[in-house]
């Protein structure tokens, strides 16, 4: 896991935006993308000859009645994860395959459609949470999730156990570990949404306990049904 402080960002310039429908990348997260379409690979290209940074941005499809819009003019969603490229391979078609790793939340101020002989779009953005910026009272928190992480039913989660492993590594900070926990549990976009566009720390734990409240009960409601009495193939109950 890369140290937040030592990358820079420069919110006086304006920054690729790549939109998705929904969250594909949260701070620290990595995440590989293979990127094919004209306009994306002219906006990587672009991005690896400058800081190799880009906005990662979701769609806002909340209202699309009341939007005039043709193609590629989508309204965006305001905050956006700042990815940085780490790795990547350009491959013969032009077509590239990149890794990004999550760098901190910001929001879209102003936004640039294409033009001239650019293909995508750009904006100014503002941060949401500093790089390396102190995050307080994370500390009981981590401990209070290890506990829900260690114990029944939560433990049963897939990356449960991975999760464990570094929030008990204390050579990472409790803001990654917790930004951990923030990618990897959660797939609903709605939550991962809110995730990105808190800005506050504390908020953003709050979100995540009563996120795994909703998992413990659903797995108990599961536990409760005995499945492992079913007969196999379908159970209509």
């Amino acid at each position: 896991m890369s140290d937040e402080v030592a990358i820079q960002v420069n919110f006086g310039k304006p920054m690729p935006v790549f939109p998705l429908g929904v969250v594909a990348l949260m701070p620290q997260q990595v995440a590989p993308f293979h990127i094919f379409e004209p306009r994306y690979r002219q906006l990587v290209g672009d991005a690896l000859d400058a800081s190799g940074q880009i906005a990662m941005a979701t769609y806002d499809t909340s209202d699309l009645d009341a939007f005039d819009y043709s193609g590629d003019s989508l309204p965006l969603r305001p905050a956006v994860c700042i990815g940085q490229v780490f790795q990547h391979e350009k491959l013969p078609d032009g077509h590239y395959n990149i890794l990004l790793q999550g760098i901190c939340r910001a929001k879209i101020v102003d936004e640039m459609g294409p033009g001239d002989d650019r293909l995508y779009r750009t904006a100014y953005l503002e941060p949401l949470d500093l790089p390396g910026h102190a995050q307080f009272g994370l500390d009981a928190a981590r401990q209070q999730l290890t506990h829900h992480l260690t114990s029944w039913p939560l433990q049963q989660l897939r990356t449960a156990a991975w999760v464990v492993e570094r929030l008990q590594n204390d050579q990472i900070p409790d803001s990654a570990a917790f930004e951990l926990v923030c990618f990897s549990l959660f797939t609903d976009p709605e939550l991962r949404y809110q995730l990105l566009a808190e800005p506050e720390a504390k908020r953003r734990v709050r979100l995540v306990e009563l996120a795994l409240s909703d998992m413990a009960r659903i797995i108990r409601n599961a536990a409760a049904q005995h499945p492992e009495r079913w007969p196999k193939g379908v159970s209509w109950n």
